[in-house]
């Protein structure tokens, strides 16, 4: 995909594949955002999107290991999780 593609086209290559989606916080502006694209696409079969709430955070590291351990935990069980739209990190 290139850099430019849109999220709609992102969220739906990424389902097709059985991709995770990994993004920062990102906000809801158009009709192809990716929360809207949620919004519209999702489904209980649908992977969720994983999102790291304050990406400018990463560098501390107990909040990177907050993430990590909610990473771990969510992807351990990803059958659980299907369905759910959009999850925050941590």
């Amino acid at each position: 995909m290139s850099m430019d593609s849109r999220d709609r086209d992102i969220w739906r290559f990424a389902q097709k594949k059985q991709i995770i989606i990994l993004t920062d916080n990102r906000n809801k502006k158009g009709a192809s955002s990716l929360q809207q694209t949620i919004e519209e696409e999702n489904t209980l079969l649908s992977l969720p999107v994983l999102t790291i709430g304050n990406v400018n955070r990463l560098s501390e590291k107990i909040y990177r290991d907050r993430c990590v351990a909610r990473l771990i935990e969510i992807l351990s069980n990803i059958e659980n999780y299907k369905g759910t739209g959009r999850l925050f990190v941590p």
